[in-house]
């Protein structure tokens, strides 16, 4: 199996590659290293250096000939998206069209697409299933659901078999210390914590502790990257075998807290971990947990590491300022 990784550079990209490459694939990666790195790029896998928005940059590295690829290139800071969305258009959007573009005039027409949660909005009902509502509140969901109509669209129109793999909150490192690479200015919850256990930040900002929930801290759905890395194998091997698209949540079902982190956390790097309460943040749900049970029954996938005790592990190993 040949598979072109793009964006395989970066922290969900080179898990990706990493399973792929356990289990045999031959893998190129293709990343301007805008946000991947170099220290997280395998021997034993092919590396292009090149921009999706380079329409024959792509178009010449998908000549090689592949069975499927992989597409994790799109920008994704929720944030940043509602200030700076002419990037995000210029990136995700315009990107993605070159791809899709690119892959019909080369012959690929197996396509993995890394979505995400975000495409849901304000949760209407709990546990979100792949039926819920549409109505995304940050530009960077925008963009993911427009990704995923073009996709339906090029599947009527070209061909082209999809899996869309809408990803909760991805969490946790390679449980063998074979991806050693940080992610730049991280803005999620459990690589923040780890910063400050590390003395990277002074402290942890907790956007509210009054919700309605057992410690009053936010829940969300934590899945583990490798859990999400093997989906991506899974999903190749549907598509290969069914010949049909789907779209599917990838969550580990079970909610954390920001206090069951936060808490695990220093157990486990046995730090303080100094935090402080803050104001809730404008549009943040008190609760957020993803039904996955259509992965299950389709892919045969579950989350098997998302547990809270190694998600904080894997990370800690990684984040440690000496080895743990």
């Amino acid at each position: 199996m040949k598979i072109l990784i793009l964006g395989g550079a970066g922290y969900i990209g080179s898990h990706v590659a990493r399973e792929f490459l356990d289990n045999g694939a031959e893998v190129t990666v293709f990343d301007n290293l805008s946000s991947g790195l170099r220290e997280n790029l395998f021997p034993e896998a092919s590396f292009i250096h090149g921009s999706i928005l380079d329409y024959n940059a792509l178009r010449l590295a998908m000549a090689g000939g592949f069975d499927a690829l992989v597409h994790l290139a799109a920008f994704k800071a929720a944030g940043e998206s509602m200030s700076a969305p002419e990037k995000y258009s210029v990136n995700n959007i315009s990107g993605t069209i070159n791809i899709l573009n690119a892959a019909v005039e080369t012959g690929i027409r197996r396509f993995i697409f890394s979505s995400s949660a975000a495409v849901y909005g304000e949760p209407e009902y709990l546990p979100i299933d792949e039926k819920h509502p549409l109505n995304p509140e940050n530009y960077y969901g925008f963009t993911k659901l427009e990704i995923e109509r073009m996709l339906t669209w090029y599947e009527r129109l070209r061909g082209i078999k999809f899996a869309s793999l809408r990803y909760f909150n991805a969490a946790g490192y390679d449980a063998f210390g074979r991806i050693p690479g940080l992610e730049q200015n991280p803005a999620n919850l459990l690589p923040v914590i780890m910063e400050v256990a590390a003395g990277v930040r002074s402290s942890l900002s907790i956007f509210g502790n009054d919700y309605d929930t057992a410690d009053g801290t936010g829940i969300r759905d934590y899945v583990h990257v490798s859990d999400l890395a093997r989906a991506h194998y899974l999903a190749c091997d549907y598509l290969e075998a069914e010949n049909s698209s789907i779209t599917v949540n990838l969550g580990s079902e079970s909610g954390l807290s920001v206090m069951d982190i936060l808490e695990a956390a220093r157990r486990i790097t046995g730090k303080v971990i100094p935090a402080e309460i803050c104001p809730r943040r404008p549009g943040d749900p008190a609760k957020l947990v993803a039904s996955s049970r259509l992965a299950r029954e389709r892919l045969g996938w579950e989350a098997r590491h998302s547990d809270a005790e190694n998600l904080v592990t894997t990370s800690w190993r990684v984040y440690a300022p000496e080895p743990v």
